[in-house]
């Protein structure tokens, strides 16, 4: 008896177990308390993949991103440059940037012949900048980048940018304005005269009357310009350049003696007109060697001169303390040599450079004719070789008085090819101003001011000639310099 007791009070406790088990089970499988967390388990691997991916990939853009401002930046300085070391300074700002070409493995390309947008023109400015980074967890995704740098692969990153160079504007017509004359740039009638569209800077103001001189475009510094030119583009003091030929003019005089090689003695014509005399007689050929010769005072022509200079390197006349009076004659260079045998006589060029030694009393530096009657003819070719390549006149820019010229072109007439340099003189023109008989068919003229009345056929040129010269052409930048892709 007792032990059926036993048995039955065992069988009902089991059943009130399993009971038990059954509903903690049901209560298992209702409750979803860490079920996130078992997921999140799982998941973590491949969110902490992409997590680290995302990073990976901002990384890629921000280098590339720093890459474009540094392709920017380099290819308008190139634009700015527009010049032989474009590409040296491009390469300078990407590197200011981090981006030093040819270092960890960075390539920055340069080029001036980009085609420009719109326009196709082959003549803008173009960087590329490209580099390499390692992968890291893009790598689990399979992506394998584009190259294997030392058993490292590694993604390929870059940018590319092009800039357009402000359009350059040929100057043959160059007025300093160190007088702060305004006009300095100044006609009255002047019908025949033709800059064939050559152009001109003027640091005041320009003002024509009664013709526009045929120039193509007129530029100045300050408010006034009436009238010069086929356009006109008034307050542009960012386009003014400082004197585009001092320099290297007083870099050349610089390598004159540095003592007096007159002596102190320097001739002077007496009294003007028919009647002229004193200063140093000059007549009929005269053969100058290379480099410089020394002419002191005035020299007066008592008939025609031809020189001629040894046949390669051409030949510098340095008149101190006085004029070159041409008296009704006529002073040019020789028929140009043929090198290596030239005919015996023969010229490879003359520059003429008036100078001083100091104190100037009063002397007269500038080439002149003093006579009544008509005038003389100046026919000059210069080297188109050498520190004086391209140069006929030259005024020393230390010279402050006595360098005004009057009557150019009609007295003396002026056949000059090259670069008629007065920075300080008023230069009145009155009559036509050619090409030299040998010379190219190039004139540049700088001074302080010009005054140009009567029928002054000023600077019958072709400024794409003054290469053939030898003569470098002053320019300014039309436009501004942009970034166009």
């Amino acid at each position: 008896m007792l032990t059926l007791m036993k048995m039955k009070m065992m069988s009902g406790f089991r059943r009130d177990q399993r009971a038990s088990v059954v509903v903690q089970l049901r209560r298992l499988r209702k409750d979803e308390r860490g079920a996130v967390s078992i997921m999140m388990g799982f998941l973590m691997v491949p969110l902490v993949g992409f997590v680290a991916l995302g990073f990976e990939v901002s990384n890629w853009y921000s280098i590339t991103r720093a890459m474009q401002n540094a392709a920017d930046a380099a290819a308008i300085a190139a634009a700015i440059n527009n010049g032989a070391n474009y590409d040296v300074e491009a390469r300078a700002v990407a590197a200011q940037y981090g981006f030093t070409n040819g270092v960890n493995n960075v390539l920055v390309g340069v080029s001036n012949t980009a085609a420009c947008p719109i326009t196709g023109d082959l003549n803008c400015y173009s960087v590329t900048i490209s580099g390499y980074t390692p992968l890291l967890m893009s790598q689990i995704v399979g992506f394998q980048g584009a190259g294997n740098i030392n058993g490292s692969l590694q993604k390929q990153l870059g940018s590319f940018a092009v800039a357009k160079a402000a359009s350059p504007a040929d100057i043959c017509l160059l007025a300093l304005a160190s007088s702060h004359t305004s006009p300095a740039i100044h006609t009255n009638g002047a019908p025949t005269a033709n800059l064939n569209g050559c152009n001109s800077m003027s640091y005041t103001g320009s003002n024509c009357n009664g013709h526009n001189l045929g120039i193509g475009i007129s530029f100045t510094v300050g408010s006034t310009n009436s009238g010069c030119g086929a356009k006109q583009l008034t307050n542009q003091p960012q386009l003014q350049p400082p004197d585009p030929y001092r320099s290297q003019i007083t870099t050349n005089i610089s390598n004159f003696p540095a003592t007096d090689p007159c002596g102190g003695n320097y001739p002077q014509e007496t009294h003007h007109g028919n009647s002229s005399s004193g200063g140093t007689s000059r007549s009929g050929p005269i053969s100058l060697p290379a480099g410089n010769t020394f002419w002191c005072g005035d020299q007066r022509l008592t008939n025609d001169v031809t020189i001629d200079t040894p046949p390669t390197g051409g030949a510098v006349l340095v008149i101190i303390n006085g004029q070159l009076d041409l008296n009704q004659n006529t002073f040019k260079t020789d028929t140009p040599c043929s090198p290596p045998a030239g005919p015996a006589s023969c010229s490879s060029g003359l520059t003429i450079v008036f100078t001083s030694t100091p104190p100037d009393n009063g002397y007269i530096h500038a080439p002149t004719d003093n006579t009544n009657g008509p005038g003389g003819v100046l026919d000059i070719t210069p080297p188109t070789t050498g520190p004086w390549a391209g140069i006929a006149i030259v005024q020393d820019p230390n010279l402050t008085t006595g360098v005004d010229i009057a009557s150019a072109g009609n007295s003396p007439t002026w056949n000059i090819t090259g670069l008629i340099y007065t920075p300080h003189a008023t230069i009145t023109l009155k009559g036509a101003i050619d090409k030299s008989t040998n010379g190219a068919k190039c004139v540049v003229m700088v001074a302080d001011n010009f005054q140009i009345s009567g029928t002054g056929g000023i600077l019958k040129s072709d400024i794409g000639n003054c290469k053939g010269a030898g003569l470098k052409i002053p320019q300014v930048n039309v436009g501004a310099v942009a970034l166009v892709l």
